[in-house]
């Protein structure tokens, strides 16, 4: 089975469970956390030794390792290290629940990981739902009357959209006769051009597992779970949801269209379409419903559902354009620029909740006045999820932008350009208040130090890959590199 390539996952798992152990049998609670990060850098550490492996496949078919997957390993380790050291302060909310606090958390990286090296759809549902099953629970994890109203909601749909996406994978299954995305993809390369629609039970399939999936990255119409959750869940969480299962559901979202569903090119021209259409919709109605909010984090959901519409762009562009551009890193770029700026948002308002009375906006008004390192930490984060240069948010717009226009996406490139000026206007009204409006209290807002590291390492990455943009196109170019060495195989 050759596990031996899983070892930062493995390491993850055995990490979980001592975790468990440490909040069982030690009093000081800060132990938990200390493990919970020696093991995300030991599976770091593990995973930068995979660079350069050259056996691919892992479990007989069910993992592959590529430069792909190793990316996005690197991506989630590093935003579940960062989401872990903000939330120090924040855990002792969760009274006697840190060691379940952070066993979830580490499974639910589990899973993310998992979930991009997925090859074959079993390993692939089997990855999504320890993820899914992990957040339910930590969701919940506060045990009021919103947390539990929304843990419910999003057991509930979420159990519906396992239902949907279980229900198409089947339908692939049962007319490819094969779970491996390469066999699939076999099948589905010998359709011919005109008799596409005669395999509708397959193309059927296809449009519940692409449905499944706009549920994990919060597109339209399947984003309603998205501002409740993200109000109701510990903070932390929803700064986890917004980057890690939203990344992951990109990752898996990506690797099955272009490795399963890329030939013939009419197939993989009408999905490219009808994701470029789902991108209009959703960042449209993400913005438009984002000005009238009150509460910063329903905000932050609406936001996030609009920038899933700016990354669907990226993934519109790789069905519509010319394959040998597959290898483009602009999504990755675009996904790593935007959890940067997301930790820097959600970092602030993890340290101001315990000086809050809740997530209304008005609560921040003059938050310069009682702590200017949130105060610039928060400006840069909502700066970069703008757009605005010279942050790392302008260069992703750009990259993912410019290829859009070079495969004849001017019109979605022009939608998106407008949304981002409508985003603007609630991005601004939040940084308005934060420097201009009157403090509620005069008095200071202190952290420990570790949330304190997260926000300088934010903003460094929002700073130093902005400006410099090559390093972090290396590395997501690099990242790419084997998507368009698939296509090659069956080209």
């Amino acid at each position: 089975m050759n596990l031996d390539l899983l070892r930062p996952e493995i390491c993850l798992a055995v990490t979980a469970i001592v975790v468990i152990a440490v909040d069982l049998f030690f009093r000081h609670k800060l132990l938990v956390t200390i493990t919970s990060i020696v093991g995300l850098l030991v599976s770091f550490g593990m995973a930068i030794s995979l660079i350069g492996s050259h056996e691919l496949s892992v479990g007989n078919g069910l993992f592959i390792l590529d430069n792909y997957a190793i990316y996005f390993k690197f991506l989630f380790l590093g935003i579940a290290c960062l989401v872990i050291l903000a939330s120090t302060d924040y855990v002792k909310r969760l009274q006697n629940l840190h060691g379940e606090f952070h066993a979830l958390l580490l499974t639910a990286t589990l899973g993310a990981m998992l979930t991009a090296t997925a090859q074959d759809i079993i390993a692939m549902l089997l990855s999504i739902e320890l993820t899914a099953i992990s957040l339910y629970a930590l969701v919940a994890m506060l045990k009021n009357s919103k947390s539990s109203e929304s843990a419910v909601k999003y057991l509930l749909l979420g159990a519906v959209n396992s239902a949907i996406l279980l229900f198409g994978l089947a339908l692939v299954f049962g007319f490819s006769g094969s779970t491996s995305l390469l066999d699939i993809a076999q099948t589905v390369s010998s359709i011919q051009v005109g008799n596409i629609a005669d395999n509708a039970g397959l193309i059927f399939g296809l449009v519940l597992i692409l449905a499944g999936f706009a549920f994990k990255i919060a597109v339209v119409p399947f984003h309603m779970w998205a501002p409740d959750v993200y109000e109701g869940a510990p903070t932390p969480i929803t700064l986890f949801l917004s980057t890690v299962s939203k990344i992951a559901g990109f990752s898996i979202l990506v690797r099955f269209l272009l490795t399963g569903f890329s030939l013939p090119e009419s197939l993989s021209n009408n999905w490219g379409v009808i994701l470029a259409v789902v991108s209009a919709i959703t960042m449209t109605a993400g913005n438009l419903l984002a000005l009238t909010q009150h509460n910063i984090k329903r905000l932050l959901a609406y936001s996030s559902i609009a920038q899933s519409g700016y990354m669907l762009i990226a993934v519109a562009t790789m069905g519509i354009g010319s394959f040998h551009t597959i290898s483009s890193s602009s999504l990755l770029y675009y996904l790593t620029a935007f959890a940067v700026a997301e930790v820097a948002v959600f970092t602030v308002i993890i340290i101001a909740s315990k000086h809050k009375d809740n997530d209304d906006i008005a609560d921040y008004a003059g938050l310069a006045k009682q702590s200017p390192l949130l105060a610039c930490a928060m400006t840069l984060g909502l700066l970069s999820l703008m757009g605005l240069p010279p942050l790392v948010g302008f260069m992703g717009k750009l990259y993912v932008f410019s290829q859009a226009v070079q495969h004849d996406l001017l019109w979605l490139v022009i939608i998106a350009v407008v949304n981002s000026v409508i985003s603007a206007c609630y991005y601004l009204k939040i940084i308005r208040a934060i420097w201009v409006d009157a403090p509620a209290s005069a008095d200071n807002i202190r952290s420990s130090f570790a949330p304190k590291a997260v926000l300088l390492i934010a903003c460094a990455g929002i700073l130093l890959f902005g400006i410099l943009p090559s390093i972090l196109i290396s590395g997501t170019e690099w990242g790419a590199d084997l998507i368009s060495g698939i296509w090659e195989f069956f080209r």
